[in-house]
């Protein structure tokens, strides 16, 4: 039995024709409902949806031309093929303009039906592909897509609201892992170049010896191995927006040749002299101070005022105050939809240690961590022992200050001993009692650990659980 492969309505007067099609189009495995006129085809297009129109240009009552009419207005996901004489062409033409995908002549020829539905319905197929991308990309990148409630965020966030419906150069300033490419696809998908490309560039990336002829593409011959002529990503973002990440690694030579683009919206590929002219909206970011670059004659201070149009400064993750359960929240939940995993949750202590990590690596390092905690972690409780050894170490108390020195003195050796005999239990809790987290927390072999609690008189189980040695 063959599988469906498009349900299509076939519209047509002449009852031999509908039962060819039938017999034709059913063979290739698609699901096919016929009628006799313009009006029983409306009818069942009211009551049903279709992959795929084929109509006769000249029927009886409603025409072809009105049901393609209909189909532009209230189903324009649905593909239009015209079947007419050979002496109406010019009108299946018209048809054409007017919305229709194909037309076929008659008497129609079998092996030019099944491909021309073929190439009918891998068109609708792409459309509809397409449209639920841009879903998806609206989802992720909508502005309601963006967590944090914090001060600076709140900024961020009513900036990029003004900036995204305009083609104002925006430049990005953060550090590396603060999410300005995030920021940048919520500017692209919420502006009026929605449906135009989004090209970034990791100017960082790509080599300098090649990343002229990324951004302005060459002509055929241009050098030794320019076998064909290559359109650059300028060009590539032709009716979109060009993102230029890390612009600061640009060489000054480049530099000059970038500053044209935003000056003029034109360059040259190169090895051509034909001057190309581009619709686009600049995006750039870095992680440098550009400003102090400027002042050591690292970057050219014209570019920096083309580019610092509309500056927007990503915060780090440690000045987000108040930012970090929300955004473990939002990470947790969306690994654990995609690893269809029950929801789980930070205990109090592993979000306290995760307030006090400095984050370096930002909300990509945060974001990487809850990955791994779902991916890792058995229990729907994340606790503190499930954390990294670096973050559990933040558990551990800060040396105390030492005691002050009396006329009578201190025993040097005796505060020692209470001081690691402090640490030691204090990693022992961190880690619920098992050996080898502690000893790594400490930086310590197992049997050095074991050997210390042993001289610290430290038992092998907690005192308040006895019998739950764990000798792990």
């Amino acid at each position: 039995m063959k599988r469906d492969r498009g349900a299509i309505l076939a519209i047509d007067d002449d009852q031999a024709v509908r039962q060819g099609l039938k017999e034709i189009l059913e063979a290739q495995g698609h699901q096919i409902t016929v009628a006799a006129d313009g009006e029983a085809g409306l009818a069942l297009l009211a009551d049903r949806t279709f992959d795929l129109v084929l109509t006769d240009l000249a029927l009886p009552g409603l025409g072809g031309m009105d049901v393609l009419a209909h189909l532009v207005k209230e189903q324009p996901q649905c593909p239009c093929i015209i079947i007419t004489g050979f002496g109406t062409i010019g009108n299946a033409v018209t048809a054409m303009r007017q919305g229709a995908y194909d037309y076929l002549t008659k008497p129609v020829d079998p092996t030019e039906l099944c491909l021309v539905v073929a190439r009918a319905l891998d068109h609708n197929r792409l459309k509809r592909e397409n449209l639920q991308l841009k879903k998806q990309l609206h989802r992720r990148y909508g502005f309601g897509n963006m967590v944090g409630m914090s001060e600076a965020m709140t900024r961020v966030f009513e900036l990029i609201h003004k900036v995204a419906d305009t083609d104002s150069t925006v430049l990005l300033l953060g550090e590396s892992g603060t999410g300005k490419e995030l920021i940048t696809h919520a500017i692209h998908f919420n502006s009026s170049r929605r449906d135009g490309p989004l090209i970034p560039v990791n100017c960082a990336a790509i080599p300098e010896e090649l990343l002229e002829s990324e951004l302005f593409g060459h002509e055929r011959g241009a050098f030794t191995h320019a076998v064909r002529t290559r359109l650059g990503r300028f060009e590539q973002a032709d009716g979109g927006t060009i993102f230029l990440d890390e612009i600061s690694e640009m060489s000054p030579g480049l530099q000059v040749k970038i500053l044209r683009v935003l000056q003029d919206r034109a360059f040259e590929r190169i090895g051509g002299v034909k001057t190309i002219r581009v619709d686009i909206r600049v995006i750039a970011a870095t992680n440098r101070d550009l400003e102090a670059l400027v002042r050591q004659n690292k970057f050219r201070e014209d570019l920096f005022y083309r580019l610092n149009v509309i500056p927007i400064r990503v915060p780090p993750l440690r000045e987000r105050v108040g930012d970090l359960p929300l955004l473990t929240r939002h990470f947790l939940q969306e690994f654990c939809r995609k690893q269809k995993k029950p929801l789980k949750r930070l205990s109090p202590g592993a979000l306290d240690l995760l307030d006090q990590h400095p984050w370096p690596g930002n909300v990509r390092e945060l974001e990487n961590l809850m990955e791994r905690l779902v991916t890792l972690t058995e229990g729907e409780l994340i606790e503190v022992a499930d954390l990294p050894e670096k973050i559990q170490l933040l558990n551990l108390p800060a040396l105390a200050l030492a005691p002050d020195l009396t006329p009578q003195g201190l025993h040097l050796t005796a505060q020692v001993q209470a001081f690691e005999r402090q640490l030691i239990l204090k990693a022992l809790e961190s880690s619920h009692w098992v050996k080898s987290r502690a000893a790594a927390l400490l930086n310590l072999n197992r049997t050095t650990l074991l050997e210390k609690m042993k001289k610290q008189n430290i038992p092998a189980t907690p005192p308040f659980i006895p019998g739950s040695e764990k000798s792990s």
